[in-house]
C-alpha cells in the first residue's frame, strides 16, 4: 500500500499496466454492469446546471430516460448514479459513427458548451475510490471487458496511475500526483 496525504493507494495502481483500448472494447464499460455511473454529491449540481448544454448531445433514448427518471437517480445500493436506458447503457452515452459508446457529457465539455467534464468515476476508471471517515482507498478494478486495455498497457509498458494522470490530478491535484510518482518509484526500486 502507498500512503499519499489522506489516501491509501493499492500497489496495483503502480504495478498493473493499462491503456484503454476503445477501438477494441467499443466503450463496453458504459453498458456492462447493472448500475449507472456513480456520481458524487457536488457532481449532481454541476450536471444539473450543465444539463441544458449537454442535452443536445444525447440520443433520443437517453433524453427520454433522463426526463422519465431524472438527471440522476438513487440506485439500488442507495448511491447517486446516472440513469440507464432499458437497464443497459448509461443515458448519457452516445454512439459514434464506428458504433463505439462515448460520453455525451464529455463531448459537450470538449466542444466548450459545458463546464462539467464527466463524472470522476468514469474519468478515473479502472480506478475505484472508496471513501472512509479519515481517508479514501484507491483500488484497481479488474474487469474482463478491459482485457484488451491490459494487453495494450503491457505492450506499451504504461502503469494504471500514469494512464490516469489527468483524472488523478483533476481529483487530487498536481502536488498529490507528484508524491504518488515518487512513491511509485520507491516501490519499483524495492522490487
Amino acid at each position: 500500500m502507498i500512503l499519499v496525504e489522506n489516501t491509501v493507494i493499492s500497489d496495483d495502481i503502480v504495478e498493473k499496466l493499462f491503456v484503454c483500448h476503445l477501438q477494441k472494447c467499443k466503450g463496453e464499460c458504459c453498458v456492462a454492469g447493472d448500475l449507472g455511473a456513480p456520481l458524487e454529491t457536488p457532481e449532481i449540481e454541476e450536471l444539473t446546471q450543465n444539463y441544458p448544454q449537454i442535452k443536445p448531445y444525447l440520443s433520443h433514448s437517453g433524453r427520454y430516460e433522463i426526463e422519465r427518471q431524472g438527471i440522476f437517480i438513487i440506485d439500488e445500493e442507495g448511491d447517486n448514479s446516472t440513469p440507464l436506458i432499458n437497464n443497459r447503457e448509461c443515458a448519457y452515452a452516445i454512439y459514434d459513427q464506428n458504433n463505439t459508446l462515448k460520453c455525451g457529457i464529455e463531448q459537450a465539455y470538449l466542444d466548450g458548451k459545458s463546464t462539467f467534464q464527466k463524472p470522476i468515476s468514469c474519468h478515473l476508471y479502472p480506478i475505484r475510490i472508496t471513501p472512509y471517515d479519515e481517508y479514501e482507498a484507491i483500488n484497481y478494478d479488474r474487469w474482463d471487458i478491459c482485457a484488451d486495455a491490459c494487453r495494450l498497457g503491457n505492450k506499451l509498458g504504461i502503469p494504471v496511475y500514469q494512464f490516469l494522470k489527468t483524472p488523478l490530478i483533476r481529483r487530487y491535484g498536481e502536488k498529490w500526483y507528484q508524491e504518488l510518482e515518487q512513491e511509485a518509484q520507491l516501490l519499483r526500486n524495492d522490487k
